[in-house]
């Protein structure tokens, strides 16, 4: 008996697309500023390495935003997006670590454009994080 991906329900049903979409975005964002990062300027050496393959998720995240949008006209093409679930789980968690650490640096706090949506999703992420990889 195969299990059922119960996090395209939560994408479409519980209306998690939303925020599931916002912290994408959020991620693609951090991807494309990885070189200014307070993390990166502590390990100058690695620098090019992180690029790289901060380049090479942007593309994943890309693609994962596309299947989210199309799977709201059509719900099996959610399940394409199971494969990539721990992006998704990355982006929530960047968005989640980033949000906190907004009124600490000045980096986070442009990377967080609309404060008001940000702090209200701060709470809905720890549900979304266990939502999208429930399986019944």
């Amino acid at each position: 008996m195969s299990k059922v991906w119960l996090g395209g329900i939560y994408l479409k049903e519980e209306g998690g697309y939303d925020l599931v979409l916002r912290s994408l975005h959020h991620y693609k964002k951090r991807l494309r500023n990885i070189r200014n990062s307070p993390e990166i300027k502590d390990a100058p050496m690695f620098a090019q390495i992180i690029e790289q393959e901060a380049m090479k998720a942007y593309k994943t995240v890309s693609s994962i935003i596309i299947k989210i949008t199309d799977g709201l006209q059509n719900a099996e093409s959610l399940k394409t997006i199971e494969p990539d679930l721990y992006v998704i789980q990355k982006a929530l968690v960047c968005y989640q670590s980033d949000i906190q650490k907004k009124d600490t640096d000045p980096f986070y706090s442009e990377l967080i454009t609309n404060k008001d949506v940000a702090n209200a999703d701060l709470t809905k992420i720890p549900s979304a994080l266990e939502k999208i990889v429930s399986y019944c």
